[in-house]
């Protein structure tokens, strides 16, 4: 069975290898044919083509034990779409969308592939809630029925059908809850959940499929606060306020919310490379959203700048600072059909930007000269000058590139070659020479 404990950005792996006595060893080989049994007889079913509720519940006790056997993920589905769930007649919901007419991201391989003989062709999403019967938020949603649309008429079977497709589908996504807190970075949870909301869309009304939908995102935000760097749900995230914003379930624009919200993010954790990158992202569509005017943009650039030179100065070591900042420097630089905060500065005013900028961070040298990523940034920005202005370091630059490529080649003598390269294109090699502590 797998540790699936997950292992990254400082949350420490579950440990499940320890001492054991002989007592304790003869209860984990008791506890390992019992779950080998279980695992057989769900695969013996699975050949069989049997997916009664029976198996089902075997489903759910194999995969409380293991989450990530994925082939059990895929059987329960079959399960679930076999009998468990209404058969859907196309077109009786309001927000009924096929699967391939609104696919989820890929967060992992895809799930048709798992199963040779699966018929159920899963799209695993890449982003978890306010909890309510789902495991995420508010409780409204539990006695609510399918609300119908204006004008929309269902029969009394109808409601009675998508009544308990609304039961089955929130006692699934409740079923998943102490799984994915146990283990946050398992693929095949969030892909599960991700199923589950889908066939919300194809089965409920929308109203409640949109209930559903905005209650996910609670969910996100409980597993965000518990490591506000698990990348799984920072994807699953983006996913869900993508599905949200959609014409299916009626949405409007969360650009404004998500920006705010890596704020938040970013002020309770300079460090949060997702955050910083999910800025990045939302900063040109919500630029063009407001309507923003050359002013506008202008004020904003600066104050993103002002931002992340302020965090720059206190934690300069922090690669996803300069991840963000090396953004924002690209938006001077590389303009040329793509979406820019600036579109129409001048070519005086990216120089004069890119100029101030090469200064500040020569500034905090005065405090940090031995941090690799201040000297590389230096580097790089000005050889970015020098192409902004189709020229090649004056002497002046030149002089400054000899000093921090030296000091590159001390703090990281692993990529000596880069350092050579560089130096070669600018002239600079045989002014350049490696420390005799790098020395083969």
């Amino acid at each position: 069975m797998a540790d699936y404990g997950g292992s990254q950005h400082g949350i420490a792996r579950t440990s499940r290898a320890q001492a054991q006595t002989a007592d304790q060893r003869k209860l984990e080989l008791d506890r390992i044919e019992k779950y080998r049994d279980l695992e057989n007889q769900v695969r013996s079913y699975h050949a069989q083509g049997d997916y009664s509720p029976d198996v089902f519940q075997l489903t759910t006790r194999l995969l409380r034990l293991n989450p990530e056997y994925y082939t059990i993920w895929n059987v329960r589905r079959r399960s679930l779409i076999s009998g468990l769930l209404s058969k859907p007649s196309h077109g009786s919901a309001p927000s009924r969308a096929s699967q391939s007419s609104s696919p989820s991201p890929n967060i992992t391989p895809s799930s048709a592939n798992l199963s040779p003989s699966s018929s159920v062709a899963i799209q695993p999403s890449r982003e978890v809630p306010t909890v309510g019967r789902t495991g995420t938020t508010a409780d409204s949603c539990d006695s609510a029925s399918p609300i119908k649309e204006h004008g929309e008429e269902s029969t009394e079977n109808e409601q009675q059908q998508q009544q308990q497709d609304l039961d089955l589908l929130i006692s699934e996504l409740r079923f998943t809850i102490p799984l994915l807190l146990e283990a946050p970075k398992c693929y095949w949870i969030w892909s599960h959940r991700s199923w589950v909301l889908q066939e919300a869309i194809g089965r409920l009304q929308r109203a409640a499929a949109r209930r559903i939908w905005e209650e996910e995102l609670g969910l996100v935000s409980k597993m965000l606060f518990k490591d506000r760097r698990n990348f799984h749900a920072w994807g699953y995230r983006r996913h869900v306020v993508d599905q949200l914003e959609g014409p299916t379930l009626g949405g409007i624009s969360r650009v404004e919310s998500e920006f705010e919200y890596t704020t938040q993010m970013i002020e309770t954790d300079l460090s949060n490379f997702s955050a910083w990158h999910g800025r990045s992202k939302l900063i040109p569509r919500m630029l063009d959203e407001r309507g923003a005017d050359d002013e506008d943009r202008k004020a904003f650039l600066d104050e993103e700048l002002g931002m992340i030179n302020e965090a720059l100065n206190v934690g300069p070591e922090d690669q996803s600072l300069w991840y963000y900042h090396q953004f924002l420097m690209l938006n001077l630089v590389s303009f040329v059909g793509r979406a820019t905060i600036v579109p129409k500065f001048n070519l005086e005013e990216r120089i004069t930007y890119m100029s101030r900028e090469i200064e500040g961070i020569k500034e905090l040298l005065e405090d940090y000269n031995n941090i690799k990523l201040i000297y590389e940034a230096l580097l790089d920005y000005t050889i970015m000058l020098c192409q902004l202005e189709e020229r090649q370091p004056d002497a002046s630059e030149r002089a400054d590139l000899v000093v921090w490529l030296q000091k590159l080649r001390e703090l990281d003598p692993m990529r000596n070659g880069r350092w050579s390269d560089v130096a070669r294109d600018y002239g600079l090699q045989e002014k350049i020479t490696t420390p005799a502590a790098i020395k083969v």
